[in-house]
Parts: C-alpha cells; structure tokens; sequence
C-alpha cells in the first residue's frame, strides 16, 4: 500500500504506474497537464508525441500535435472546450480543439520578440481566461510581462517589467483567473505569487514557498490554489530540507492548507519530486502532475548522470475524509 500524503480533507495515495502508453513510446519532460469536462487527462510533453491523452484510469486515447510543436511549456483548457497550448521554444500560443486542429495562433512562430521588451512574445509560459473571455498569456523567460488578449486574438494591453516590486516580475512561469477576475500570477524567481485585477492593478502577494513553477485553481472564486514549488538548484542550498521540490495548497488568501512530499524532497521515490511544473485536478478531486525531470536533473544532482526512463507524470488519488 502506497503511503498517504496531506492532511486533514486535502490527502492523497499515489497511483503508482498511472499512465499506459502504447508499446515503445516514452514520456519526455512533462511541462503540463489538462483535464477536460470528461475526466480525459491531456499531457503535453517534450517528445515525439506532444500531446497524449489518457482517460481517468491512464489508459491511452490519442495523441497529436506531432510536427507542430517546439517545445512544451503550458496547457490552458477554455471554458468552450478548446485548450490551449503554450510553447515556448516556438514563441507562440495555439488554441486547439480537443482533438488537435489549430484554431487559432497568438505570436509569430520561430520569432521572438526583443529580449526583456514587453513585447509579445519571447518564450511565452503559460495562458488563463477571464470570465468573459478575455485570454491572459505569461511571458516569462526572455520577458517579464502579462499579456491580455481579446477572444480573437486581438491584443488589448500588457503589463510587468523586471523586478522584485508589485507588479513587477522575475520570470513570470505561470498564470491563472478565477471566476471573479482576478489574475494569478506565479512569479517564480521572486518566490511569489501576485494578484492583480482584470486590468493588471495589483492587490496582493502570496509569499512563503519557494519557486512557485505549477500553478492550478479550479472553477470557482479562488477556491483553492494548488501550486508546485521546485527545489533549489544553487550548490549552498541544493538538498536542504523543507524547500522542495514538493506541492503546496493554499486556501484563497494564499494561507497554506497543507504541503505533498516527503523528506528528501528531491527524488524518483513515493512521495518526491523532481520538478513539479504542470498540475491539473479532475472532477473527483484527483491530482495529476506533469515533471520536467530531465531538465531539473542536473541542476539537483550535477555529480550523477541522467537515469533513462525518468518518471515524469504522477497522479495523487484523493481519499475521502475518513478514509485510511
């Protein structure tokens, strides 16, 4: 029997093995996870098939986006049953429907704009919908700045530079809206997440966690966020207990609820992580979280070679309360 994670109404048994993928195919770096309004789990990953989609059980549906993809980096599922990918090799950001056909493509691909310009894009991480439609997309790492967009791909306004004051941002990685409006922002670097309105005005911060990289909040007024936070890389700190890799979740004012991992924190055991970059949640409350394992490796471990087969996709089954 796996071992329990959490606490109180937030505790999780891992589904050791989740995910069957056809004879021969291999997941890569998994930057991010979607769930749609089936309980079918997209996983966008750096590998010769992008998109591979499982159902609840992690039995295998389909997969696209062979030959369109750069680099994975974000997934965001719209509210009218399209999803969007973000790839940040490729500087773009294309809706999709469900099965793969491109409708729509935001940013010029194979162009980035000029290095920390606030133009749109250079290596574009992660997308989010207001309300009434309106499409947020963080641009992160050769940028410092939200963009928003209209439904049509029209843009209507950005805003952020580099910095570590509000509104200001040190990679941008991660970007969300819950049903009221606001935007969440997980400012990775400056070991934050920000909140701002519609219209970029910021509110508040989150602070206490460490490199906030995943980001997920499900339907609702911020009802609860669930934020992967990633270890440290530097050689003074690497290793050092309590700082991750692991998964926080936070009630709607940012104050934690409970922590996922185990001690060591970095690893490929029950319980540990490498780099938790990409997190979804099902209808029933399950977890799903995508690893870029291969890129966190060497940075966690520098004095030993890269394992084959790293993996890179876990799912956290959530127990009922009062369940053992």
């Amino acid at each position: 029997m796996s071992a329990i994670l959490g606490s109180g109404e937030y505790r999780y048994r891992i589904a050791e093995g989740w995910g069957k993928l056809p004879d021969g195919w291999e997941l890569g770096d998994v930057a991010a996870v979607g769930v749609d309004r089936k309980d079918q789990i997209y996983v966008f990953h750096r590998g010769e098939h992008p998109m591979i989609v499982f159902d609840r059980e992690g039995n295998f549906l389909r997969s696209w986006g062979e030959g369109v993809f750069s680099r994975a980096h974000g997934i965001g599922m719209a509210p009218d049953d399209t999803i969007f990918c973000t790839d940040d090799g490729d500087h773009t950001v294309r809706k999709c429907t469900l099965e793969g056909k491109v409708l729509l493509t935001i940013g010029l691909p194979g162009k980035p704009a000029p290095w920390m310009s606030g133009q749109p894009f250079n290596r574009c991480t992660h997308t989010a919908f207001a309300p009434n439609g309106d499409i947020y997309v963080s641009d992160g790492y050769g940028n410092a700045c939200v963009h928003k967009y209209a439904p049509d791909g029209r843009l209507l306004m950005q805003w952020g530079r580099p910095g570590t004051d509000p509104g200001e941002f040190n990679l941008p990685h991660n970007i969300t809206c819950d049903d009221a409006g606001w935007v969440y922002v997980a400012d990775r670097e400056n070991h934050r997440v920000q909140v701002f309105d519609g219209n970029g005005r910021y509110e508040t911060q989150w602070n206490n966690m460490h490199r906030p990289s995943g980001l997920f909040m499900p339907p609702g007024k911020c009802p609860i966020c669930y934020i992967g936070e990633i270890g440290p890389y530097l050689a003074f700190n690497r290793g050092a207990p309590n700082l991750g890799p692991r998964i926080a979740i936070v009630d709607n004012t940012g104050k934690l609820i409970t922590r996922l991992g185990v001690e060591p924190a970095a690893g490929t055991g029950p319980g540990q992580f490498l780099s938790p970059h990409g997190i979804a949640v099902d209808s029933r409350g399950n977890l799903y979280i995508g690893e870029v394992g291969y890129t966190a490796w060497p940075s966690l471990f520098p004095d030993q070679p890269t394992p084959k087969g790293l993996r890179c996709l876990q799912k956290f089954v959530r127990l009922a309360t009062g369940e053992a």
